[in-house]
């Protein structure tokens, strides 16, 4: 199946409730990998994607094999995100009412490195440039210890593909949000950089 075979569906705002299962579904199984290591319900992801739902300005981009959901990624106004992701642009000075945030890009392992990382960029970031109000596009990344027992011993950081995307890293913006790593039995609080570019 070659790329151009792949259908890919655009969903906007209260819109994306009707993808909500299988958004739920890709999550659950892309981010069990290295290193955000999720161990995820769908209560969890129902009420997380609820953010999307109740945002006009949501996007999300789902690609299909045929039937079968493969990859999607997500956007949306920072200031419609949970208060944890807004916060360290407030204390940093920034008007969170002017950053549009890449929210996740998720793919099962046998469809990457076909291209489909660089349509979920150029997605976005045309949609977040149509509004016209919009002075940043910004992602985050969990931070895991070097030495982190579930590490994979070939884990490579993603950091040089996101230069190429013209994203900066920004140690100075730095989140914190919950959830539950496989093999624990509650939440535990994971810390989240950003990465910033200007529109």
């Amino acid at each position: 199946m070659t790329e151009t075979e792949l259908r890919l569906e655009r969903w906007h705002g209260s819109g994306i409730a009707e993808r909500m299962d299988e958004l739920a579904d890709l999550r659950m199984t892309v981010f069990r990998e290295w290193p955000y290591l999720y161990d995820g319900d769908i209560d969890y992801e129902r009420r997380y994607l609820q953010y999307y739902v109740d945002s006009p300005r949501a996007f999300a981009l789902l690609v299909f094999d045929g039937e079968r959901p493969i990859g999607a990624t997500t956007a949306m106004p920072l200031a419609d995100e949970a208060e944890a992701m807004k916060e360290p642009f407030r204390t940093a000075g920034f008007d969170i009412n002017r950053i549009y945030y890449n929210a996740e890009s998720v793919l099962l392992p046998a469809y990457r490195g076909r291209g489909l990382y660089r349509t979920f960029f150029r997605e976005r970031e045309t949609l977040a440039r149509s509004y016209g109000d919009y002075d940043w596009i910004t992602h985050c990344a969990v931070q895991r210890p070097d030495d982190h027992p579930m590490r994979p011993q070939d884990a490579r950081p993603l950091d040089d593909v996101w230069r190429h995307f013209g994203y900066e890293r920004r140690p100075d913006l730095m989140a914190s949000f919950p959830w539950r790593d496989i093999g624990d039995t509650e939440e535990t609080d994971k810390p989240l950089l950003f990465w910033l570019k200007a529109l």
